[in-house]
């Protein structure tokens, strides 16, 4: 794995993505990163007696940067690769009130602490799993206005999908001049839906490589693995909206960039493609994400057709 040339502290952060924001720093293509982030409560939570209703609100969800790419431009694609993902030592988890599909049944206010070390997260002496960690909020600033890092849409943001991982490559349209990308909400695992609300909310280190492809882009943000590609989509609290984007934007893929017929791109979604939910968090003020999973064939072996 390349250096990093140059590193951004995690003092450098944004808690929304603004069309009209200037970037911290301009690199080139191929530049390779180190970004310092906060853990999504910005420092605040240190103790499984700090509860939401002790937090500041407005201090949630940051994300470091922006970062200017030099030569993105509107139309192309920002992508980037999370090189690496070095979580903290400590993480809190929380059930936050009126939040999350099992919060009728659960004392709310909580907040636990976990403990990660050597690859390895310790809830309790009796629950342990290995570290899966991930970014939430992978984002470049939209075509207009002024979007929280709570949210998600078309330029990214909170995506909270755990395959925003080690080795995974974003590719995230480019809607204003550089990208202005920005990157926080770590976690050291977090699982499908995130369905209290938080993953294993922690600070860390990232180290990540951006590209641009010039002149094609998507209309939502990608995901590209090893194996597949994972076209998304998302919603303020449409399940079913945010589903059928994810669908749409796949099946636009395979029709426009390898020339499937669209009926054939439908039935390839349904007999080899995976549907699922990133982010399901609810009742929550949050946004719904979705997420097809497309596998890399001779036929479509990235995204893009290049």
């Amino acid at each position: 794995m390349s250096e990093p040339t140059v590193k951004i502290s995690r003092d450098e952060h944004v808690w929304s993505f603004d069309a009209e924001r200037q970037p911290v720093v301009t690199v080139d293509p191929g530049t390779v990163i180190e970004i310092e982030t906060w853990d999504c409560f910005t420092g605040q939570v240190q103790s499984e007696s700090d509860t939401l209703e002790h937090l500041d609100l407005a201090r949630v969800n940051s994300a470091t940067g922006p970062i200017a790419v030099r030569g993105a431009e509107l139309g192309d694609t920002l992508s980037v690769t999370l090189l690496d993902i070095r979580p903290g030592l400590k993480g809190a988890a929380m059930c936050i009130p009126e939040w999350g599909q099992l919060i009728d049944s659960v004392q709310s206010p909580t907040t636990r602490m976990f403990h990660v070390e050597n690859g390895v997260v310790t809830m309790n002496e009796n629950v342990s799993f290995p570290v899966r960690p991930m970014f939430g909020v992978v984002g470049v600033s939209p075509a207009s206005g002024d979007i929280s890092t709570f949210f998600a849409d078309r330029h990214g943001g909170n995506m909270d999908d755990h395959v925003n991982g080690i080795g995974a490559t974003i590719h995230l349209p480019v809607f204003q001049p550089g990208g202005q990308l920005a990157i926080g909400d770590m976690h050291a695992s977090m699982g499908d839906g995130e369905i209290s609300g938080t993953g294993v909310e922690i600070g860390g280190i990232g180290i990540i490589k951006v590209d641009l492809i010039k002149g094609k882009c998507g209309g939502w943000p990608i995901t590209e693995t090893a194996d597949a590609f994972y076209t998304h989509g998302t919603s303020i609290g449409d399940l079913d909206e945010a589903l059928k984007s994810a669908c749409e934007e796949a099946s636009k893929l395979l029709v426009d960039e390898w020339g499937f017929s669209r009926e054939d791109a439908f039935m390839f979604l349904s007999v080899a493609g995976d549907l699922g939910i990133a982010q399901y968090c609810h009742p929550s003020p949050g946004s719904v994400i979705a997420r097809m999973r497309v596998p890399k064939l001779r036929s479509n072996p990235t995204p893009f057709r290049l």
